[in-house]
């Protein structure tokens, strides 16, 4: 492991926790970066499916697989932020907010593409899905240049990525897998 997963390892109180948030994050990403590349494909107008109720329908499946991702990684995830037990809670974020480029107007997209899902809960779903990518980016590329987060950071960049995405991003998947 030379990537994210060897962030959260390293700073793991048990290999077992660690061994679990990594196994999860990795269904999050995945996940995420399905659903995401999803809805680029229809923004580059690629009509795939090929029916408006397959596009549907795949859109449902791809928020229904972020939401059960996300859902597993409640449990292993508080576990992890219990046991890191940062030395100082003075910690900072390590990730960044959405960049101008996932910023994206979904009504007209999805409107050609058939589909029928709230753009208001689209964009505000692949937003959080494009920071959690980014972030465990981050991290990889933290890792790779030996400019690792403290502990106390890393805390407070998990425990805000949390916060988000079992709040409303959960609630907003669970709209659009209906």
């Amino acid at each position: 492991m030379s990537g994210w997963d060897s962030v959260i390892e390293g700073n793991a109180a048990s290999g077992l926790t660690a061994a679990r948030l990594i196994g999860q994050l990795r269904a999050c990403e995945a996940a995420s970066l399905a659903f995401c590349r999803l809805l680029e494909r229809w923004g580059r107008g690629e009509a795939m499916p090929a029916t408006a109720g397959g596009r549907q329908a795949a859109l449902r499946h791809a928020a229904d697989r972020v939401e059960t991702a996300i859902a597993g990684l409640e449990q292993p995830l508080s576990r992890y932020l219990l046991e890191l037990e940062p030395e100082r809670a003075e910690g900072r974020s390590w990730y960044g907010g959405p960049g101008a480029g996932e910023l994206v107007e979904w009504r007209p997209i999805l409107d050609r593409a058939g589909v029928r899902a709230c753009p208001n809960r689209v964009a505000a779903v692949y937003l959080e899905l494009a920071v959690l990518v980014r972030a465990l980016e981050g991290l990889t590329t933290a890792a790779s240049l030996d400019a690792l987060p403290d502990r106390s950071s890393l805390w407070a960049g998990l425990f805000d990525l949390q916060d988000t995405l079992l709040g409303s991003t959960v609630d907003d998947l669970r709209a659009l897998a209906a």
